[in-house]
């Protein structure tokens, strides 16, 4: 069996992780018992990616999958080539936590749904 792809975007000051947290857990909710599961995360040491992160290691049949931006090489472009190679990759469902109109959040998650990834987000 596959694991399910979560595509997980978000804000670098997103601050409130029991959201994130309940959004996962919703997610992972609607899944057969035995269904694992993947967290595709921008690997961002603050804000909603690192809470995925950490959600993950509460589960044993949950892992994650980061992806971290090349700021070196890429210099300010990092951030929307990181997410366009997670999208293309593929998810089952993007969760988009949106701060202060966060355009590398907005960005993925309308990539998302171009790719015809279905999507949910929240705005703080």
């Amino acid at each position: 069996m596959n694991p399910y792809r979560i595509l997980v975007t978000g804000s670098r000051d997103w601050q409130d992780v029991g959201l994130v947290r309940r959004a996962l857990d919703e997610v992972l909710a609607d899944l057969p018992h035995d269904q694992p599961a993947v967290v595709v995360h921008g690997d961002c040491p603050t804000g909603a990616d690192i809470m995925a992160k950490v959600w993950a290691l509460d589960y044993e049949h949950v892992t994650e999958e980061p992806h971290e931006a090349a700021w070196h090489l890429h210099g300010r472009k990092a951030g929307p080539l990181r997410n366009q190679h997670m999208v293309a990759k593929g998810a089952d469902v993007c969760l988009a936590f949106i701060r202060n109109n966060s355009r590398g959040a907005t960005g993925c998650a309308n990539l998302a749904e171009a790719a015809g990834i279905p999507t949910r987000r929240w705005t703080a």
